[in-house]
């Protein structure tokens, strides 16, 4: 029984990302046209909008090898394995045994590096360029994001992430330094900006030559290969927004598997992940686009941050 309950748990948090990454997207585009006095597209467009690039045939340049076609396939794959590892509603997940830091951050990377690769195969120029401009971000907010969740893995004792969610849960978020907290919450924030391609360091609502990044690796995708793609960024801005909601603000997730614990912690879940889906749609309508040469110096903001964060709950704890 208990293995049932556990496939059953996985199936609906496999069920919960893929069908809710749209909708945050959908949300924050409600949001910023909001602010901006339209009315704009409904929170469903996102869904009609992946179901016709499905519909599609997709166009393949004769230039590309194996790995344009494979890049959409393991980018969504790599995405999805990466938000079954850490807790979503419930704290403790069947696949806990794998859901360690540095498992997460490599299967976010194994994407990304797949993803610059379809951008190099293309041969386009903006291919490359967007291509190099992305592994220059993912460079620099990587060690920052793996040190603010550290930061908090040391008051846990332990870098799986159920265990760190669940151990916070239990003791009301161990907020032992509440300065050094704020400055790993405000560094994970910052990275998940940077990773998800939103403003102020990418804009995935145009496509200007000289500005865009995640974009210009898919100019040269169609159909089912974009469909995949704006899938997995939607799901990868959901797993960020999860890690940030449940490793600093795990309050109301389940601790056990009673079904009202779940039914509370999957609504308390939905209540937060939208309610920061609407603080980046503000911060969207806020500011504008970063320059790209102030793009690192953001990024090592993050950094030192977390790397602050990381000394002040060290001191605290010793």
């Amino acid at each position: 029984m208990q293995s049932i309950g556990h496939i059953i748990l996985v199936v609906v948090q496999l069920v919960l990302l893929l069908t809710l990454s749209p909708l945050v997207v959908g949300l924050i585009r409600k949001v910023k046209a909001r602010l901006q006095c339209r009315r704009g597209a409904s929170l469903l467009q996102p869904y009609a909008d992946l179901a016709k690039l499905f519909r599609k045939q997709p166009v393949i340049s004769s230039t590309t090898s194996w790995i344009f076609t494979a890049a959409p396939y393991i980018v969504f794959a790599s995405t999805v394995a990466a938000g079954l590892l850490m807790p979503v509603f419930v704290s403790h997940t069947p696949l806990n045994f794998a859901g360690n830091i540095i498992a997460l951050v490599y299967l976010l990377a194994l994407g990304t590096f797949f993803l610059i690769l379809a951008g190099l195969d293309a041969g386009s120029a903006f291919g490359g360029m967007g291509s190099s401009r992305e592994a220059i971000v993912a460079t620099l907010a990587e060690p920052a994001m793996m040190l603010s969740i550290l930061s908090i893995a040391l008051t846990a004792g332990s870098t799986n992430l159920s265990t760190i969610v669940h151990q916070s849960a239990l003791m009301e978020g161990m907020v032992v330094a509440p300065p050094a907290h704020l400055m790993a919450l405000a560094a994970l924030f910052i990275v998940t900006l940077a990773e998800t391609g939103r403003v102020p360091v990418d804009n995935p609502a145009t496509h200007l030559e000289l500005t865009m990044i995640h974009e210009a690796m898919l100019l040269e995708y169609s159909g089912r290969y974009l469909a995949l793609m704006e899938w997995a960024a939607g799901i990868k801005l959901l797993v960020f927004l999860t890690l940030i909601v449940n490793v600093f603000a795990p309050w109301g997730i389940a601790t056990s598997m009673a079904p009202s614990a779940v039914a509370v912690g999957i609504l308390v879940y939905l209540g937060k992940v939208a309610g920061l889906a609407m603080v980046i749609g503000v911060i969207e309508s806020m500011f504008a686009k970063l320059r790209l040469f102030r793009v690192p110096e953001m990024l090592g903001a993050a950094f030192i941050l977390s790397l602050l964060a990381l000394i002040f709950f060290y001191t605290l704890k010793r």
